[in-house]
């Protein structure tokens, strides 16, 4: 197998693991047994249990904000945005499931270095969300003046589904994205339920 091959292997490997055991749980044996590797083979291509888990959370990051960004360029309607990013932030980790289960329930397992690099990947996503609600108040579009609160519930509401979704449920991951689409826009324009001030 192709060293990128093996590498993407092993990472899948992890992602299962750490999303089902957790991290602390999760031993460099069981995921070079479950890699079919030795146990040294895995250093080949991550330099530690840490890297491998911090490779997962920065690629995690990486694609999410990619994703969402694409979701809204050429688009000039704050609204229609705004649409777009939420119903982008929903398929996303609801389609990824276990690596965003993995990002907001093991970044104590990761170096102080990589803590500070992946909130700083944090802070840049939470800002797309920002810049949209401070243009859409601006513009006379939201009614929501506090931002930073509010694009902390947007993406606190619609990250929870990580951890609920069951892709055999009654409703498909769009139907569940347009739920929390409309849910977020009626809030934006002070339908419910967030706050003008």
């Amino acid at each position: 197998m192709a060293p990128q091959n093996m590498k993407q292997t092993i990472k899948s490997v992890a992602i299962d693991l750490f999303s089902r055991k957790g991290y602390f749980a999760t031993s460099i044996s069981e995921i070079a047994r479950g890699s079919g590797i030795q146990k040294a083979s895995i250093y080949y291509h991550y330099e530690s249990k840490e890297d491998l888990l911090f490779h997962i959370l920065k690629t995690t990051m990486d694609d999410l904000i990619a994703y969402v960004r694409r979701s809204i360029q050429d688009v000039t309607d704050v609204e229609t945005r705004m649409r777009r990013a939420v119903r982008s932030h929903v398929h996303f980790h609801l389609e990824r499931q276990k690596e965003n289960f993995i990002s907001n329930s093991e970044l104590r397992g990761i170096t102080p270095e990589h803590y500070q690099m992946i909130v700083d990947k944090r802070d840049e996503y939470e800002r797309i969300f920002q810049d949209l609600i401070r243009e859409g108040a601006e513009a006379g579009v939201f009614l929501t003046k506090d931002i930073k609160i509010v694009s902390y519930a947007i993406l606190t509401i619609c990250t929870a589904g990580a951890a609920w979704y069951n892709y055999q449920g009654r409703l498909s991951i769009d139907r569940i994205a347009m739920i929390y689409e409309d849910f977020i826009i009626d809030g934006l324009k002070g339908k419910h339920p967030f706050p003008p001030e």
